[in-house]
């Protein structure tokens, strides 16, 4: 701050001199991130694709080895491999590994089914942790649809969006310290500034995991076609979606953190148009109806 003198010329402070030096840290703290989070790119070792990660893929299979214990505890925990549902998603979800190719990557792929009856819900974790709430599976009609699913899971492991996902986030985490850091000019408007930043960068992630899940969807449509499915029951998969979101409460959980179904339903025709023009699939199967599956339409 600067120093001035009062009429009885004593010194006294003016504002202004902490503020730059706020502001001085704020761009330090920023270019730090940006220079951090720019250098950080590596090409994946299945797809070649240069992308800005924040893990190693030795890191991504610890991270989720370590963090499957406790998502699964929040939704019912892990079914054992006895029970038929939990043992179909393992064999289909190895199935669909071996014929994408995944199982050639440097992840370790184990796919669970979770005792929560009421959630309707999927999701992968770094390095190869996949799982399906039973209240999904038993809204699934025929193996192609579970299929379509675990699928769409392994093409989030393949492309490394949780490891993107933490580089962005540490990205925007940064950002917004070093906007209220140079902000706090008062403690109200620094708190208000941070918050806003807070906001934006929730947004951004929001919207970047958005765009991962429209590229799951293609791997996985892809997928299926590898391992003799018709990619035509992910039509299916999306209305199950759909009528899961028409209602209130957990069961809508999986919409928070995926498209809507009727974008991602745009994505599935056009895919069936380029890949079967003419005839539609043919040749694929739907495989085995599913053991116990709840027909709500």
């Amino acid at each position: 701050m600067r120093i001035g003198r009062t009429a009885g010329g004593t010194r006294r402070a003016r504002p202004g001199g902490s503020a730059g030096a706020r502001i001085l840290i704020a761009i330090a703290i920023a270019l730090f991130a940006l220079v951090r989070h720019y250098s950080r790119t590596e090409v994946n070792p299945v797809t070649g694709e240069k992308q800005r990660v924040a893990l190693s893929t030795s890191q991504e299979i610890a991270l989720g080895v370590q963090a499957a214990p406790r998502m699964a505890a929040k939704m019912g925990g892990v079914v054992p491999d006895a029970d038929a549902k939990a043992a179909l998603v393992d064999e289909l979800g190895a199935r669909l590994a071996q014929a994408s190719g995944a199982d050639r990557s440097p992840y370790r792929f184990e796919f669970h089914l979770l005792g929560d009856d009421r959630t309707v819900n999927a999701f992968a974790l770094p390095g190869g942790q996949i799982f399906v709430t039973r209240a999904l599976f038993d809204r699934m009609e025929n193996e192609a649809q579970l299929a379509g699913v675990i699928g769409h899971e392994i093409g989030h492991v393949i492309h490394r969006h949780g490891a993107e996902h933490m580089a962005t986030a540490e990205l925007a985490g940064a950002l917004s310290t070093a906007v209220g850091v140079g902000a706090a000019d008062e403690r109200s408007s620094g708190m208000m500034a941070r918050a806003a930043a807070q906001m934006a960068a929730k947004m951004l992630t929001l919207k970047y995991g958005r765009a991962d899940e429209l590229e799951s969807d293609a791997f996985g449509l892809e997928a299926l076609v590898q391992a003799g499915y018709d990619p035509a029951q992910m039509l299916g998969v999306m209305r199950v979606l759909a009528e899961a979101g028409g209602g209130r409460g957990r069961g809508t959980e999986f919409l928070s953190t995926h498209p809507h179904p009727e974008s991602r339903v745009e994505q599935i025709q056009a895919f069936l148009a380029q890949r079967f023009p003419e005839r539609g699939p043919s040749g694929l199967r739907t495989g085995r109806e599913l053991p116990g599956a709840r027909r709500e339409r």
